[in-house]
C-alpha cells in the first residue's frame, strides 16, 4: 500500500515516503495543527488483518508511549483513518547508524558518546518495563548534530516493533525485517541484519529479557568501534553458528588506541550466558561513562608507551653522552605506565523479597551470613532463608535481583570455581557443585558436615569435610578424596577448616582449631598448607577464617575486619594490620562473614552481636499473654511439669558463653544454674522436676550432664562423647527410665536419635539411625510412642511417630513440613512448627493403634530459631498456653556491604 503525497490521515498531511519494510511504510508528514514535521508509520490494511502483526503494532505504540527520554524517538499520537492504522512519531532529520557505519568505524570519542546515549535510552526503557529485542544500527538514528560531525551527538533509539514487557516470555520466531532495515540487506549471500545482533537465547527460542538488549548493544558497540560486525557469516546458518559459539576479537586488537576498559565492556555484553552479561543497562551505562573518562584512557597511553619502550635501550647506548637524559625519560615514562587507581565504589545488597540472609541448620553455630564473591567480582552467592527453606541464592552485583539456585536446598559454605562459572557447596553429607547457568547439582564426594572449601586453576578442590579432622583434596570432577593436611597434635589441633588458595594455586590458608566448641583451651591459628607437602606454617593466632587478595591477608579479629600487608611468595607479612570494617559477623565455628575477589571486590556481612530473643506467652488463638524474663539470647528451653519454672540456655559475656538459667514463671525472677566456662545447652527437666539434664562442653569435649535443682552445686557426668560431636537431650520419659537425645558425629552434622537408660549400666543405645537427619525426639505421655522430625524424604523435615521401642513401622503426621514436635500432656494433640512459622496442632489418638487427623494451624509464631540448640517452644499441661522463644531482631536482614576496589577505599 502506498499513500500519495497530500493525502490526509486525520490532521496529518503526507509529504513523502521515507522507507518501507515488512511492518509497513514510514512517511514524512506535516502536522496541520501545529505546523511541524512528523513521521507517520502506517500499518497496511492487509497486515492489520493478521492478529499477530496487529498485536506487534499495538505493542510498539504502548512501548514507546511509556517512554519519555531525549534519546528515544517520541510518540506523539496514535490514529485510525479509513481503515489505516498509524503512529505519529517525532521526525528525525539525519541518518541511521547503519548508514554511518557503511563509511567505516566512528571516531573513538563519537562512538563513546553515541554508545552512552543508546545505553541511557535502553536503561530508561528497561526501567519502564520495556525490552527492545531488535536493537541494531538501523534502529538508531543520528540527528544532524551527530551524523556528520564530532560535536555532541544526538542518538535516537527507534522502532520498538518487537518490544515486549519486561516479564519473561518466550521469544517469537519468524522475525521480519522492520521498516528501518537498509535496502539490500536481505540480498542473497549477505549477512542478515536482524539476526546479526540477536542474542544466543533469542536464536534458541528461549526467554528474552533486558540482558538480550545488552547483547545486541555489545554487537553494535563493537561495530561502531571497529567498523566491522562482531559476528559474520555468508549464510544464515553460519551467522547463527558464529553467534552461538564464536568470540569476536578484542577491540584493542583492531583499534589499539581504544581504552582497555572497552575490551571488558564489549566482552561482558557479548557473553553467551545471560547471567555473565551486565544484568542491567544502567550498570552498563555506568561502565561506559567511566570508559569515556580520562582515567580510563590513560592505560591506553601507557600501553603505547610500553610498545615504544623497547627502543629505549638502543637509544641509551647510541646517546651515551646524554644517558642521564634517557634515564630521565625512562623514569617519567615509568610513572606514566602506572594507571591511576580506580575510584572505589561502595553499596549495599539487600536480601531477596520474602527471604533473609541466613546460616542453614548444621551450617554453623552463629549468625554469620555465609557468602562468597566470584573470582571475577561479578556475582555473590549466599545462603538465604524463605518459606521454601534454606538454600543458595545467586546475586549479580551488577543487577537488582537474586535467584534461588535449584537443587541447593540446605546448602552451606559455598565457594567458587576459578572461572566463576560453578559453585561448590555442602548439603546432605555431600560436597556438590552446580553451574550458575543452570542444571542440577553434581555430587563430587562425601562430606559429612563441610566447613568450607577452595578451588584452584588446576581443578583441584581442597575442603574441610567435617567440623573435626583434617582437610582433604579432590578433583573438581569428583572422585575419592585424599588427605591434604595433618593435625598438629603437639599444639592440640582437632580441626582444620575454611581453606583458601593463595594466588599461586599451590599453597592455601586454613584455620587450625582446638576442641569442638567454645571456649577452646588454645586460640585457633591461620596456617599455610601446600598441595606439594603436608608441612604447614603458622601465620597468626586468630579465631577467624582468612583470605589473601591485593597483597594483603584479610581476617576478622573481635568482629573487626582487618587487612595486613602480606607477601604470598615469601609467606611473610610486610607491615602491620589495619582495620577495614567494623561489626563484621564472626561465628563460633571461626567463620568470618566476608569474601574478597582477586579483582578487588570485597563483600561482607555486618553483625549486631547476638540476636535478642524474648520468651513470649500466647493463647491458642495467637493472642499475646505476656513475656517471661528480660530480652536475652535464649537458645533452648524446657518447661517444668508444674508449669511454674523454665530452664533455658542463655548466651552471655564476650566472648560468648552459654549457661543454664532457671526462670520463675510465677514471680518473674531468674537464677543462674550452671557456672562452668564451657557452653551448656538444651536443658531438660526430670519428670519430678528435681534434676536437670543438659549438654555441656568441658575442655573441648561434649558431655551429657545432670545436676540437682536444690541442695548441691555438683554436676554428674551421665554420658561422655569426647570430640565426636554434640549430644543434645530432648525428652525424659514419664517413668524416669529413659532420656531421648540426638547425637551427631560432628557438631552440626546429620543427627540420629539415641536413648540413655537411667538404670543398669546406663549405656547409650541408638534408637533411629539413617543417612537422614533425625532430631527433636519426644515421648508420648503414655511412653508407648515417640515423635521426631526427619528429612528422610527430600530436604524438608517432616514429623513422624514410631512405637517405643521401635518395631519398624512409623506414621507421618505433618503434610507440608514440620519441626520440633511437642505432645499435649493428655495425649490428645501433637504440636509442631510448619515451614512458614505456623504453630500446627494435629489431633491424635494413642489408644490401641496410633491415629492422627490432619493438622490445623493455630497461629503464626514469627521468627523462631531452629532446634539446633534445643527446643524453642513449650506447652502448658492443659494445652491452652504456649511459651515461644521469639527473635526480636532479624539480624540476617542487614544488607551485605560491597566495596569495589576495596584497597583504594582504605587508602583514600
Amino acid at each position: 500500500m502506498s499513500i500519495s503525497p497530500g493525502t490526509r490521515l486525520g490532521a496529518f498531511e503526507i509529504v513523502s515516503l521515507v522507507g518501507a519494510g515488512g511492518m509497513g511504510e514510514v512517511y514524512r508528514a506535516r502536522d496541520t495543527r501545529l505546523d511541524r514535521a512528523v513521521a507517520i508509520k502506517v500499518l497496511p490494511p492487509a497486515f492489520a488483518a493478521d492478529a499477530s502483526l496487529r498485536e506487534r503494532f499495538d505493542r510498539e505504540a504502548r512501548a514507546i508511549s511509556s517512554l519519555n527520554h531525549p534519546h528515544v524517538c517520541s510518540l506523539f499520537d496514535v490514529g485510525h483513518t479509513d481503515g489505516v492504522d498509524f503512529l505519529v512519531l517525532e521526525y528525525l532529520d539525519g541518518e541511521t547508524l547503519a548508514e554511518r557505519l557503511a563509511r567505516g568505524a566512528l571516531p573513538l570519542e563519537q562512538a563513546l558518546r553515541i554508545a552512552t546515549e543508546i545505553a541511557d535510552a535502553l536503561a530508561a526503557a528497561h526501567r519502564a518495563g520495556v525490552i527492545h529485542r531488535d536493537l541494531k544500527p538501523a534502529n538508531v538514528m543520528l540527528t544532524k548534530a551527530g551524523a556528520g560531525s564530532t560535536s555532541s551527538s544526538q542518538a535516537k533509539l527507534l522502532d520498538f516493533g518487537l518490544a515486549k514487557p519486561a516479564a519473561p516470555v518466550v521469544a517469537t520466531s519468524g522475525l521480519s525485517m522492520l521498516p528501518t532495515t537498509p535496502p539490500g540487506i536481505t540480498a542473497q549471500g549477505t549477512i542478515l541484519g536482524t539476526f546479526q545482533y540477536m542474542a544466543p537465547e533469542q536464536i534458541e527460542g528461549l526467554e528474552a529479557d533486558a540482558r538480550t538488549d545488552v547483547f545486541a548493544f555489545g554487537a553494535v558497540l563493537f561495530e561502531m568501534l571497529t567498523g566491522r560486525p562482531a559476528f559474520e557469516g555468508k549464510t544464515r546458518a553460519s551467522l547463527l553458528g558464529a553467534i552461538l559459539k564464536d568470540e569476536p576479537p578484542r577491540v584493542s586488537t583492531v583499534q589499539p588506541i581504544s581504552p582497555p576498559a572497552l575490551d571488558r565492556i564489549v566482552a561482558t555484553c557479548l557473553a553467551k550466558d545471560p547471567d555473565d552479561r551486565y544484568q542491567s543497562a544502567r550498570d552498563l551505562l555506568r561502565d561506559l561513562k567511566w570508559a569515556s573518562s580520562s582515567e580510563a584512557r590513560s592505560p591506553a597511553v601507557a600501553a603505547t608507551d610500553r610498545s615504544r619502550r623497547r627502543y629505549l635501550p638502543w637509544l641509551a647506548a647510541s646517546l651515551a653522552t646524554i644517558g642521564f637524559i634517557a634515564a630521565s625519560i625512562m623514569a617519567v615514562r615509568h610513572v606514566r605506565e602506572a594507571p591511576p587507581a580506580a575510584e572505589p565504589i561502595q553499596f549495599s545488597v539487600g536480601p531477596p523479597p520474602n527471604a533473609t540472609f541466613a546460616t542453614p541448620p548444621g551450617g554453623g553455630t552463629g549468625l554469620a551470613t555465609q557468602l562468597a564473591v566470584s573470582p571475577d567480582g561479578r556475582f555473590v552467592v549466599f545462603v538465604g532463608s524463605s518459606a521454601a527453606g534454606y538454600q543458595l541464592w545467586l546475586r549479580p552485583l551488577g543487577g537488582l535481583d537474586a535467584r534461588a539456585i535449584a537443587g541447593s536446598e540446605e546448602g552451606a559454605f559455598p565457594f567458587w570455581s576459578p572461572d566463576s562459572r560453578q559453585i561448590a557447596f555442602f548439603a546432605g553429607g555431600k560436597l556438590k557443585k552446580v553451574s550458575i547457568a543452570g542444571g542440577p547439582p553434581i555430587v563430587l564426594c562425601d562430606a559429612l558436615t563441610g566447613r568450607g572449601g577452595t578451588w584452584n586453576r588446576d581443578n583441584v578442590i581442597v575442603f574441610a569435610p567435617s567440623t573435626g579432622g583434617t582437610l582433604q583434596r579432590v578433583s573438581g570432577a569428583g572422585g575419592i578424596p585424599q588427605p591434604a593436611s595433618i593435625l598438629d597434635t603437639q599444639y592440640g589441633e582437632t580441626s582444620h577448616r575454611f581453606p583458601s588458595f593463595l594466588p599461586d594455586g599451590r599453597h592455601f590458608l586454613y584455620s587450625g582449631t582446638i576442641g569442638t566448641c567454645c571456649p577452646a583451651s588454645k586460640p585457633a591459628r591461620v596456617r599455610v598448607g601446600s598441595l606439594d607437602s603436608m608441612d604447614a606454617t603458622t601465620l597468626l593466632q586468630v579465631e577467624s577464617s582468612a583470605a589473601v587478595a591485593s597483597g594483603h591477608l584479610l581476617f576478622n579479629r573481635d568482629f573487626t575486619l582487618m587487612a595486613q600487608p602480606f607477601d604470598a611468595t615469601s609467606m611473610r607479612f610486610a607491615g602491620d594490620a589495619f582495620p577495614i570494617a567494623e561489626r563484621v559477623a564472626n561465628e563460633g565455628s571461626r567463620y568470618a562473614s566476608f569474601s574478597v575477589s582477586p579483582s578487588g571486590v570485597l563483600v561482607y556481612a555486618r553483625g549486631i552481636g547476638r540476636p535478642t530473643m524474648r520468651l513470649t506467652w500466647f493463647d491458642r488463638s495467637g493472642r499475646t499473654l505476656g513475656t517471661l524474663g528480660d530480652p536475652a539470647t535464649y537458645l533452648g528451653l524446657s518447661l517444668s511439669s508444674d508449669d511454674k519454672r523454665v530452664a533455658v540456655s542463655v548466651a552471655t559475656s564476650a566472648p560468648e558463653n552459654r549457661d543454664i538459667w532457671i526462670l520463675d514463671a510465677i514471680r518473674g525472677t531468674s537464677t543462674r544454674f550452671t557456672f562452668d566456662p564451657g557452653d551448656d545447652n538444651a536443658p531438660l527437666w526430670s519428670p519430678d522436676d528435681s534434676r536437670i539434664v543438659f549438654q555441656g562442653n568441658r575442655d573441648g569435649s561434649s558431655t551429657m550432664r545432670m545436676k540437682r535443682v536444690e541442695g548441691t552445686t555438683n554436676e554428674e557426668t551421665v554420658a561422655a562423647f569426647g570430640t565426636s560431636g554434640a549430644a543434645l537431650p530432648w525428652d525424659w520419659s514419664r517413668d524416669g527410665r529413659y532420656v531421648l537425645f540426638t547425637r551427631t558425629q560432628a557438631f552440626g552434622g546429620t543427627a540420629d536419635i539415641w536413648m540413655l537408660p537411667f538404670f543398669g549400666d546406663r549405656k547409650p543405645q541408638p534408637l533411629v539411625q539413617s543417612p537422614a537427619t533425625e532430631v527433636a525426639p519426644v515421648f508420648a505421655p503414655d511412653g508407648r510412642w515417640f515423635a521426631y522430625q526427619s528429612n528422610e524424604i527430600g530436604s524438608q523435615s517432616q514429623v513422624y511417630v514410631q512405637p517405643f521401642p521401635p518395631t519398624g513401622g512409623k506414621f507421618q503426621v505433618s503434610k507440608s513440613g514440620g519441626t520440633q514436635p511437642v505432645w499435649r500432656q493428655d495425649g490428645t494433640e501433637l504440636y509442631f512448627i510448619s515451614p512458614d512459622s505456623q504453630l500446627m496442632a494435629a489431633p491424635v489418638e494413642l489408644r490401641g493403634q496410633f491415629r492422627a487427623d490432619l493438622p490445623t494451624a493455630l497461629f503464626r509464631v514469627g521468627v523462631v530459631l531452629q532446634g539446633a540448640n534445643g527446643r524453642q517452644f513449650a506447652i502448658t499441661r492443659d494445652g491452652r498456653r504456649f511459651l515461644v522463644n521469639l527473635s526480636q531482631q532479624q539480624v540476617t536482614a542487614i544488607p551485605l556491604t560491597v566495596v569495589v576496589n576495596w584497597l583504594a577505599a582504605v587508602q583514600k
